[in-house]
């Protein structure tokens, strides 16, 4: 009896000595098979409430007026994006929400990480 209680005690000790396993990112494991790989994908809806960004190439981006609750709001968008000012104006006021009025002055925009945006130094 001695001895199993020896071998257990030993067999405690040990497995309480390994460290756990890390779930630190920068951890030496591989990845978990289990998990579904987290892909970044422009936002490719298009609507008048979310126009269309989604680009490949600067030339696929163009400023058009996509509105707000407060009326004309200019944004870079894809050149083939669905836009109506006033169907988002209508909506605002169905749904009593308002907007800051004011926009910016967009002169060239640029597709950065497969989005359309304004080009920097493009903005007043």
């Amino acid at each position: 009896m001695p001895r199993v209680f020896a071998l257990l005690l030993s067999l405690l000790v040990l497995v309480s000595c390994s460290a756990p396993a890390s779930k630190h990112p920068d951890a030496a494991v591989g990845p978990n098979p289990f998990e579904k790989p987290v892909v970044q994908r422009p936002i490719t809806t298009d609507t008048p409430e979310a126009p269309k960004r989604s680009c490949k190439t600067d030339a696929d981006c163009v400023v058009k007026d996509v509105g707000n609750c407060c009326g004309h709001y200019p944004a870079c968008v894809a050149k083939d994006a669905r836009v109506d000012p006033a169907a988002v104006q209508a909506k605002c006021s169905k749904e009593g929400r308002m907007a800051v009025c004011g926009f910016p002055v967009i002169s060239a925009c640029s597709c950065v990480q497969g989005m359309c945006q304004a080009a920097s130094g493009a903005t007043s």
